[in-house]
C-alpha cells in the first residue's frame, strides 16, 4: 500500500509543478528587467527584480474603467448563471418534463462546440439583438453578459443537477407536511443544501468571464469606454516589438481578483467539485 501511495503522491507533485510553472514564469517575467527578457538565454530567476512593468501597466489610460467593466460583466454572469442554473436544475430534477433526457443531452452537446466556431454567428446575432434592445447589442457590456451566460449555463445546470438530485425527496415531503410551500422549500431548504455546487459553478463562470479576450475583442468594436481588462494589455503589442514585461505584469495583476475569489470560496469549492463528480 505504501508504494502505490508514494507513486500517487509523486505523480501529484509532478503534475502540480507542471501546472504551476507557467504561472511562476509569468510572475517572474513581470519582475524581470528588459535586458533579461530580451536575452537568448533566459534563466528561471532574476538577480535584479524591478517594478517597471507594473508601472507601465498602471499608467494605461482608462485602466480603472477596464477593471470596472470586467468586474461588472463577471459579477453579472456569476449572479445570473447561479440563479438560472439553480432553477433549471430544480425543474429538470424535481418535475416530470417531457423530453428531459433530450434536454440533458443537449446540455452536454453544447459544451462540445468550439467557441471559435460560434463567434461569427454570435456577432451577427448580437447585431440583430442590438436593433431591438441596444443595451444588449454590439459595443455594450450587455452583449458580453448574454454570450458568457449562454456558455456558462449548460455546465452549471449539469453540475447543479447532481446536487439537487442528491437531496432526498423525503425531505421535501417532510417540509410539505410541516406546512412549507414548494417555493419556501426550494429557497430555504434546498438552496442552502446545494451551496457547495453553487460555489463550484460560480468559480467556473467567474473565470470564464473574467479572462475572456475573444468575445471582448469581437463584440466591443469601437466603444473604448466599454472595453474590459484583457483589452488593456493590447497596447503593449506592436509591430516594432512587444513589451513583454508589461504584458506579464498586466497578466499577473489580472490573476489577483481570481485568487481573491478563490480564497473567499475555497472552503466549499472542493466539496462542490467532488459532489459534481459524484452527481
Amino acid at each position: 500500500m505504501r508504494r502505490p501511495r508514494a507513486v500517487a503522491n509523486t505523480a501529484a507533485v509532478v503534475i502540480a509543478v507542471l501546472v504551476a510553472f507557467p504561472l511562476y514564469w509569468m510572475v517572474l517575467s513581470a519582475f524581470k528587467p528588459e535586458a533579461e527578457l530580451q536575452t537568448a538565454d533566459p534563466r528561471p530567476w532574476t538577480t535584479a527584480p524591478t517594478l517597471d512593468g507594473f508601472r507601465r501597466v498602471l499608467t494605461v489610460d482608462g485602466l480603472g474603467g477596464y477593471f470596472l467593466n470586467s468586474l461588472l460583466v463577471a459579477g453579472a454572469v456569476v449572479l445570473l448563471s447561479l440563479l438560472m442554473s439553480f432553477l433549471a436544475a430544480v425543474a429538470l430534477t424535481r418535475f416530470r418534463i417531457k423530453g428531459r433526457a433530450v434536454l440533458l443531452l443537449m446540455l452536454l452537446v453544447a459544451q462540445m462546440v468550439p467557441v471559435e466556431a460560434l463567434t461569427i454567428p454570435l456577432f451577427f446575432l448580437m447585431r440583430q439583438v442590438g436593433s431591438a434592445a441596444p443595451a444588449f447589442g454590439l459595443n455594450h457590456l450587455g452583449s458580453l453578459v448574454l454570450v458568457h451566460l449562454a456558455f456558462s449555463l449548460p455546465l452549471a445546470i449539469w453540475m447543479l443537477r447532481g446536487f439537487v438530485a442528491a437531496v432526498p425527496v423525503e425531505l421535501e415531503e417532510a417540509a410539505t407536511l410541516d406546512g412549507a410551500s414548494r417555493t419556501r422549500f426550494v429557497w430555504q431548504v434546498l438552496f442552502p443544501l446545494v451551496a457547495p455546487g453553487l460555489v463550484a459553478t460560480s468559480v467556473l463562470s467567474f473565470i470564464h468571464a473574467w479572462n475572456d479576450f475573444l468575445f471582448a475583442r469581437t463584440f466591443i468594436i469601437s466603444a473604448t469606454e466599454n472595453q474590459t481588462l484583457p483589452m488593456a494589455i493590447l497596447v503593449f503589442f506592436s509591430p516594432q516589438g512587444n513589451d513583454w514585461g508589461a504584458i506579464m505584469a498586466g497578466s499577473t495583476l489580472m490573476t489577483i481578483p481570481v485568487l481573491i475569489f478563490f480564497v473567499l470560496v475555497q472552503r466549499n469549492l472542493v466539496s462542490g467539485l467532488s459532489g459534481a463528480v459524484k452527481g
